[in-house]
């Protein structure tokens, strides 16, 4: 099973959902999300949110489209983002893909990348991808193991950033600017920027958190 979460992002940052669309996944929109889903075409399974972010025209045909809507309160303890991600991980999916998380608010978007650093998911990480995807960005959070990168053309570059306060022995094989058992601390640019040479490389750690980001311009 694969699940799709889309937010309210920028649409110009989104990619295109046509695409996971022939996953045949389970979508969930997030508040404008739900809007951008029926916008597209794409009926969404459920939906969560306050819906602050759509007015009363947009509101009315979302309902009109899904009915009755579990609209939670606007003042809450998790983000709407936080209560889909949640409940995506309950159904214990092989990949959720979270679209719509980037662009606009930082500090939404800074929360919504924290999400796949937490305890929990990384434990379940051996089972379970999830990705932050948006046009230009693929983003993961790995655990310490080893691990096997194949080139993605339409994301060319790959960045290493610590989330924790040191990753300890990394070792990068296949790549422009290879390394070899070295620590890096939260706050470095070491790892930013790099490139597969061949088709095949891997990356990787001893202790810490590291997310990978595969981009393009």
């Amino acid at each position: 099973m694969i699940i799709c979460l889309v937010a309210g992002g920028p649409p110009e940052l989104l990619p295109d959902l046509g695409i996971y669309q022939s996953y045949k996944p389970i979508w969930a929109g997030i508040d404008r999300g739900v809007f951008v889903l029926l916008e597209k075409g794409i009926k969404p399974h459920t939906a969560f949110g306050d819906f602050d972010s759509v007015n009363k025209h947009e509101l009315s045909l979302i309902t009109a489209q899904l009915g009755e809507l579990d609209i939670q309160p606007s003042e809450k303890d998790e983000t709407d983002m936080e209560i889909a991600f949640n409940w995506a991980l309950s159904q214990k999916p092989e990949k959720i893909f979270i679209f719509g998380a980037t662009g606009g608010r930082l500090d939404h978007m800074f929360a919504n990348i924290q999400l796949l650093s937490r305890e929990q998911v990384l434990l379940d990480s051996d089972e379970m991808e999830i990705h932050i995807v948006d046009r230009l960005n693929k983003i993961t959070a790995k655990k310490p193991g080893t691990y096997h990168i194949s080139r993605q053309p339409e994301f060319p570059y790959v960045s290493f950033i610590p989330v924790s306060r040191e990753v300890k022995g990394i070792t990068l094989k296949g790549f422009k600017f290879p390394l070899d058992n070295m620590d890096i601390k939260m706050g470095s640019s070491l790892c930013v920027s790099n490139e597969l040479i061949s088709n095949n490389g891997t990356f990787s750690f001893t202790e810490g958190i590291l997310l990978v980001v595969r981009s393009r311009d």
